[in-house]
């Protein structure tokens, strides 16, 4: 096996094995309950538009793995799982198949077992080429491109870059190379509002924030290379709730924005629709209950998480996604302070 493709397996198993977790910051979002909804829990419509397609709610399974057996029988799953939702997809980096060609397959499945009616989207990191990133699109039929950028994740890994200079200029070079949206995502500490200036300025349209309390890079990466103990970083990073309302705070009317990041039940994700999330996102925990249950365990887990969020919706007068941005939330403790510093 290849060093990177022992590296994805690695990956997918020591974040089975993490107990770190961080706070998002979710639970200091207060949000009123209305007791006169004058809703039937029928009447809540969670269909949505992504990327030029209907849905039937805002949550996308988020880049995870590919380019091993292992991996394409996760990804077999996953893709099973968002057709039978009709949800989007993201599948996990793609570098493996610049330089792999039996990989590819682990990523294509994602795209067969979809079809062309539903949402796939690819995934590179921030040193692609214009040709690369074509390659990634083209390999899965993307209707877009996750570009993640992950240096502190890099900085932890004992063969990870060590220089970070020029990505912003080659993402532009790649976005301009495509004809589909580029996504440009963190892995799990958080795209400062600072970047996300810098990216919009750029010409970059779609975000994921991926914020600091779902997967912890640093613990995963310490459980591969221990020549150095790396779990006084395990609190680093920018928490969710506080990086989505700093990027909606921004006010950029065109400005797409995902929310993840420790996303784990209902409350938190309807929390981030409220405060501005165009999209949310979810990855470890769905691995988790792909790898110990099988396809309708993980259906069961989000099917009841699709239930709940219309509980929420109803107990917030809301009867659909767009009028989820009128509730008017309050931030409490930690994320107050952080707001108003």
């Amino acid at each position: 096996m290849q060093v990177r493709q022992y590296r994805k397996r690695e990956h997918v198993e020591n974040y089975l094995k993490t107990e770190h977790r961080g706070d998002p910051l979710f639970s200091d979002i207060y949000l009123p309950n209305i007791s006169l909804p004058e809703l039937a829990i029928e009447e809540i419509d969670t269909s949505t538009t992504y990327l030029g397609k209907e849905i039937n709610f805002p949550l996308m399974i988020n880049a995870i793995t590919g380019g091993t057996e292992f991996a394409e029988n996760i990804n077999s799953d996953l893709a099973e799982l968002a057709k039978r939702l009709k949800i989007p997809m993201a599948v996990g980096s793609e570098t493996i198949a610049m330089e792999d060609e039996a990989s590819i397959e682990s990523f294509k499945i994602v795209r067969d077992i979809i079809g062309e009616e539903g949402i796939v989207v690819g995934n590179m990191n921030a040193n692609l080429t214009p040709e690369q990133a074509e390659k990634a699109v083209d390999i899965i039929d993307a209707d877009a491109l996750q570009i993640h950028l992950n240096p502190a994740q890099e900085l932890a890994m004992e063969e990870g870059d060590r220089d970070f200079r020029g990505m912003k200029d080659r993402i532009l070079t790649a976005k301009d190379a495509l004809e589909v949206p580029v996504i440009v995502k963190e892995v799990g500490f958080g795209l400062d509002a600072s970047v996300i200036e810098t990216l919009y300025e750029a010409g970059i349209r779609h975000v994921d924030i991926s914020g600091y309390g779902g997967t912890n890079f640093f613990e995963v990466e310490n459980m591969r290379y221990v020549h150095f103990d790396m779990t006084d970083l395990y609190e680093w990073g920018i928490p969710t709730a506080y990086a989505l309302a700093r990027a909606v705070a921004l006010e950029k009317d065109d400005l797409h924005i995902t929310a993840s990041g420790g996303i784990r039940t209902a409350l938190d994700l309807v929390k981030c629709l409220v405060l501005g999330a165009d999209m949310c996102a979810i990855s470890g925990e769905i691995l988790k209950y792909i790898v110990h249950g099988g396809i309708d365990y993980a259906e069961e887990y989000l099917e009841e998480l699709i239930h709940k969020s219309k509980i929420i919706m109803l107990l917030l007068a809301c009867k659909d996604i767009e009028s989820l941005r009128d509730v008017a939330w309050r931030p409490t403790g930690r994320l107050l302070e952080l707001l108003r510093s």
